[in-house]
């Protein structure tokens, strides 16, 4: 594990496809600035009834499920003890990186009274019968935590004598002795945060719909966590290695596949199974408009199940990325509906996000890829000579 080779993927920077980028970034930036100086009225539909908009239902939830690559790969490769994925695990990480401090800046976009957020890390305020404060400390230590699980990465890009000058040669041996600590918490904080961003929805109780309200809501929301986050993986080698031409990385994607097949089939037991024990299994087939939501997640999910679960499926580059596109959509469908399309609060509460608050989540967006492209082209996150690129360079 230690013998294996990072090098940066080199190319230029400023390419087309990140002035695009850049575009949309800037445009987010200034609704932003909008929000911060006039208030959250001015760019967003949000109410009292309907207090969680887009940005937390997509940059947050959704977000941070994405941000999983690393820890459901630390999950396999540390816990598991799967060291044949290791060359996977820091694309994976950097994924996870961007993932999560971008939902904590959509966050800080989100809050209200955003001037006391400090306020959170004050034992005095803490509020520790409420599960949004422990996901928020929870989300917010796991921050941290994957940064310091990426600082080897700038370690190894700095010259040694400016390691030396500033004396991080200390900083990089502490790190090696202790990393097994982080490790631990970076496996141990998403398994919390994650299942309470289901347990959130249980307060909600029959203001959410009965086909997404559950008391397994805390596991689905894990298991869902897990499955979106190895078909992150899945989905970003695959385009790397196009965008980029580099070598496959079937050998390891294969197996791969296999074990998100595995949670996505334990994922839609559960869900089954909590519909029928529940009573609410015909509400599947009621022909309204949460009984087509639901149905159209569901074939998200089963088309990459059948995919995966057969060994050309899975064995087929194109095949593979298909099903981890599928898969992401039916994770991020489920979970925006959760949140919001299957919520009724009663009292005529009606929400359609504004075009800010979409383009505030477009520019994040947009923000965490070009973010993305800058490392792999500048930090040594791809792993031995697989980085050595003879296609375009995006």
């Amino acid at each position: 594990m230690s013998a294996l080779a990072h090098r940066p993927l080199g190319g230029r920077i400023l390419t087309k496809p990140v002035f695009i980028l850049g575009f949309f970034v800037l445009l987010g930036a200034y609704f932003i600035a909008r929000r911060f100086i006039f208030g959250l009225g001015d760019v967003s539909h949000m109410s009292n009834g309907y207090p969680l908009g887009v940005w937390v239902a997509i940059d947050v939830v959704v977000g941070t499920a994405f941000g999983c690559g690393g820890y459901a790969m630390a999950l396999l490769i540390y816990i598991f003890n799967r060291n044949t994925y290791h060359p996977l695990m820091r694309p994976a990480l950097l994924g996870g990186v961007f993932g999560y401090t971008l939902a904590g800046l959509a966050v800080m976009i989100d809050l209200g009274r955003y001037w006391n957020a400090f306020n959170l890390l004050m034992p005095w305020y803490a509020q520790l019968n409420s599960v949004i404060f422990e996901v928020a400390l929870c989300v917010m230590a796991y921050t941290t935590v994957l940064w310091i699980e990426f600082w080897p990465v700038f370690l190894e890009r700095m010259p040694p004598a400016f390691k030396q000058r500033f004396n991080l040669e200390k900083f990089q041996a502490f790190l090696k002795r202790y990393m097994f600590v982080f490790i631990g918490l970076g496996v141990l904080l998403p398994t919390m945060h994650q299942s309470s961003l289901g347990s959130v929805l249980l307060v909600m109780g029959s203001k959410l719909s009965p086909l997404w309200y559950t008391a397994w809501l805390p596991l689905l929301f894990l298991i869902s966590a897990l499955t979106m986050g190895y078909s992150v993986v899945l989905l970003e080698s695959t385009l790397v290695s196009r965008a980029f031409r580099l070598p496959s990385e079937s050998a390891l994607l294969t197996p791969l596949s296999r074990i998100v097949a595995g949670l996505l089939a334990l994922f839609l037991l559960i869900r089954f199974g909590a519909l029928l024990a529940g009573g609410h299994l015909n509400l599947v087939f009621a022909g309204d408009r949460l009984s087509s939501l639901f149905l159209i997640e569901t074939a998200l999910f089963l088309a990459p199940l059948f995919i995966l679960a057969s060994p050309g499926g899975r064995g087929s580059q194109r095949w593979r990325f298909l099903a981890a596109v599928s898969l992401l959509a039916g994770g991020s469908l489920y979970r925006i509906n959760a949140y919001l399309m299957a919520v009724d609060p009663g009292n005529g509460w009606v929400y359609f996000p504004s075009a800010p608050e979409l383009m505030i989540t477009v520019g994040v967006v947009c923000l965490e890829i070009m973010l993305y492209l800058f490392f792999i082209k500048t930090l040594p996150i791809l792993h031995g000579s697989a980085n050595q690129s003879h296609g375009r360079l995006l």
